[in-house]
C-alpha cells in the first residue's frame, strides 16, 4: 500500500519535471520561464482536480501520510510554554501519549494527544501512536489536573487504535479507556477534541469526549480501520477501499452526521505539504471554539457534552 497513494504519482512526476527544467535552465543559462510557467499552471490544475475528487480511501492514505504533522508539531507550532507531564504513577510512562500544560495564544490550557514516530526507531518507541493503559491513565491524571486548576482541555487524536497486545490487556486496557470516557463526561471544564490524523476506535475515544469535536480536512474518524473492517466483513483486507466507502469516515460525512462540529481546512494536498499553515488553521479553529466555551458555566458544559453524545446515532422508526 503506497502511503502517498498512487493517486499522487502524476503530481510528483510533474513536480519532478519542473524541477529538472529549472536545473537545466540554470545550468545552460537558458530562458525556459514560459515552459516552466505552463507546467506550473498544469500542475496547479492537476492538483485541484485530484484533491477535489478524493475517494474516502485516498483520504485515509493522506491521514496516514508519514510526513503529516503530529501532536508535538502542533504543540510546537500552535502553542507556547509547553510543560510535559510523564507517567501514570502506577506502572510507567507511555510515549504514545503526550500530556502537559501549555498556552494557546496566551490562554492557559491542558493538552493531550497521541504521538506517532517519524522513523522506525521513533515509531517503536511511540508504538506507532497506539497507547497502552498507562497512556490513558496518564491522560486521566492530566484531566484531573486541568479540572483542579480550571484549565480548558485540548485533545489531539491521531491513532490507528489502542494497543491490542497481551501486556496492555493484562494491565487493564479496556478499563483504562472506559474510565476515561466516563470521567470526561463529568469534567467541569471546556473540552475541545481535534482529530488531526487517524481517529481509530476506542483508542481515539479514550481521550475523545469533548464539548466540541473538530476534524482536520483529510483526517478520518471510525469505529474500526478500513482494513480491519474489510477483514471482518469480506475476510479480505484488500477490500479496504470498499470498507472506507461504507464506513462514512471522512470529515464531510462526519459533519453531516453531527459526529464532528467543524472541519479545519488543510493546505492544498494535505497538512504534510505545509506544517505551519496547517498549525495556523488548527490554532484559529481551536481559539474560535475555546472562546465560545469559556463563556459557558461549568454545569452547562457538562450537560451540553452529555447531550451532544446522547444525540449521536438517534433515529426514529
Amino acid at each position: 500500500m503506497a502511503h502517498n497513494g498512487d493517486f499522487e504519482l502524476p503530481i510528483t512526476e510533474l513536480e519532478n519535471r519542473i524541477e529538472q527544467l529549472r536545473k537545466f535552465a540554470s545550468e545552460r543559462h537558458m530562458d525556459l520561464s514560459v515552459e516552466i510557467e505552463n507546467l506550473e499552471h498544469k500542475l496547479s490544475k492537476l492538483k485541484k482536480e485530484i484533491y477535489s475528487n478524493l475517494s474516502p480511501w485516498q483520504k485515509v492514505q493522506i491521514a496516514r501520510h508519514p510526513q503529516r504533522p503530529y501532536t508535538l508539531d502542533y504543540v510546537q507550532l500552535a502553542m507556547e510554554d509547553f510543560i510535559p507531564i510523564h507517567g501514570d504513577r502506577c506502572f510507567g510512562d507511555d510515549p504514545a501519549i503526550i500530556a502537559g500544560l501549555a498556552k494557546i495564544s496566551g490562554i492557559k490550557i491542558a493538552v493531550l494527544g497521541h504521538q506517532k514516530g517519524r522513523d522506525v526507531k521513533e515509531n517503536i518507541l511511540r508504538n506507532f501512536g497506539c497507547a497502552h493503559p498507562e497512556g490513558y491513565r496518564k491522560a486521566k491524571r492530566l484531566m484531573y489536573l486541568a479540572q483542579r486548576f480550571g484549565l480548558p482541555l485540548v485533545c489531539l487524536i491521531d491513532t490507528p487504535g489502542a494497543y491490542p497486545g497481551i501486556g496492555a490487556e493484562e494491565r487493564g486496557q479496556a478499563l483504562a479507556i472506559a474510565e476515561n470516557i466516563r470521567d470526561m463526561f463529568a469534567l467541569k471544564i471546556p473540552i475541545i477534541v481535534v482529530i488531526i490524523g487517524e481517529g481509530g476506535s476506542g483508542g481515539a475515544l479514550g481521550i475523545g469526549v469533548g464539548n466540541r469535536v473538530l476534524i482536520m480536512e483529510y483526517a478520518y474518524y471510525s469505529v474500526i480501520s478500513p482494513e480491519g473492517c474489510a477483514s471482518i466483513l469480506w475476510r479480505d483486507a484488500a477490500k479496504a477501499p470498499l470498507a472506507a466507502e461504507a464506513l462514512k469516515l471522512t470529515a464531510p460525512d462526519l459533519l453531516k452526521m453531527k459526529i464532528v462540529d467543524d472541519i479545519i481546512p488543510e493546505p492544498e494536498g494535505g497538512a504534510h505539504k505545509d506544517h505551519s499553515l496547517a498549525a495556523q488553521n488548527f490554532q484559529k479553529a481551536v481559539l474560535k471554539h475555546l472562546k465560545q466555551l469559556l463563556e459557558i458555566p461549568a454545569s452547562e458544559l457538562v450537560s451540553q457534552r452529555y447531550q451532544k453524545f446522547r444525540s449521536i446515532g438517534s433515529f426514529s422508526e
